[in-house]
């Protein structure tokens, strides 16, 4: 357990961990100069390799053989796949797909 002490400077740490991450871009890339473009390419790109991380470590477990044959999870990453490609918005695609894999878990398979 951790005395008051150690759990002050644990707080005041995380403050300033988050307070360096928040402000240290715009110190680092301020308005006068122009962004590199490896930052630009990875502003593009990233999103999205994120997204397809989470996707495979979403199925990494999936077993083809048994039960519901991955059919859930398949059917709900097309779904946020259609949803994101309609309506280009990342928060309603993973909360479309997320309803749909547990309706379809809960109630379906």
């Amino acid at each position: 357990m951790m005395t008051i002490p150690q759990q002050i400077i644990t707080i005041g740490l995380c403050i300033a961990g988050t307070m360096a991450t928040r402000f240290l871009p715009f110190i680092v890339f301020n308005e006068n100069r122009k962004t590199p473009e490896i930052i630009q390419y990875m502003g593009k790109w990233l999103p999205t390799a994120v997204f397809g991380m989470l996707v495979v470590y979403c199925v990494r477990n999936v077993n083809f053989l048994t039960g519901s044959h991955g059919l859930p999870e398949f059917i709900s990453i097309a779904l946020t796949a259609a949803v994101h490609i309609l309506k280009r918005n990342m928060m309603l695609s993973i909360t479309a797909g997320t309803v749909c894999y547990m309706v379809l878990l809960h109630f379906v398979f």
